[in-house]
């Protein structure tokens, strides 16, 4: 089992950037792909970043690619998500989810454990 907890959220302006992390408990980090959910208000959890185990391999979502750069440290523990460039529609709650499989899903049902979330609002 894992245990995920979210940090670097806040307030950022249209433009700024942003670093989330993700930090995970347990000695099996590196056995898991991680990845990055967001939920905005109304909304339906949605799928934006995801990397594999070793880090070779990452997913975007078409409306973060070239602007969201995900990673990872095996040896910290941690995942990250650098938002760059952030627009008002980024606005959401993010959340960290750990896969125990060595395949890079998009489906928020192939997750197995999820972080609390961390508020990211984007604003003027």
């Amino acid at each position: 089992q894992v245990q995920l907890v979210e940090s670097g959220g806040g307030l950022v302006q249209p433009g700024g950037s942003l670093r989330l992390s993700c930090a995970a408990s347990g000695r099996t980090f590196g056995s898991y792909t991680m990845g990055w959910f967001r939920q905005a208000p109304g909304k339906v959890r949605e799928f934006v970043s995801a990397i594999s185990r070793s880090g070779g391999t990452t997913k975007y979502s078409d409306f973060v690619k070239g602007r969201f750069t995900i990673s990872r440290d095996n040896v910290q523990n941690t995942v990250y998500l650098q938002m760059n460039s952030v627009k008002f529609e980024d606005t959401a709650v993010y959340y960290c989810a750990a896969d125990n499989t060595f395949l890079v899903h998009t489906t928020l049902s192939d997750y197995d454990y999820w972080g609390q979330g961390t508020q990211v609002t984007v604003s003027s």
